[in-house]
């Protein structure tokens, strides 16, 4: 599926925390995916922005990592519909 730029640009920013969490705790991806039962592959990808996370699996990230689940979501793009 191809996502808008904005689209690209909030999947981006999610891994992007997503990464910096890791980091602190001085994960690879490899002991996270692990610590969250996901596929290390899965986590790379979210990393490069690369994918539409599904609500559980932010969970399982969230958990793994010791943060709060809306830590990494603090952002908007565009505008609200009327």
């Amino acid at each position: 599926m191809a996502y808008s730029d904005e689209e690209q640009q909030v999947l981006r920013e999610f891994g992007r925390r997503v990464r910096m969490s890791r980091d602190a705790q001085g994960w690879t991806q490899e002991d996270l995916a692990a610590e969250a039962g996901l596929d290390r592959t899965y986590v790379g990808s979210i990393e490069r922005g690369e994918r539409n996370v599904a609500l559980l699996n932010i969970n399982k990230l969230a958990l793994a990592l010791g943060e709060p689940f809306d830590g990494f979501l603090p952002w908007r793009t565009g505008r609200r519909r009327t």
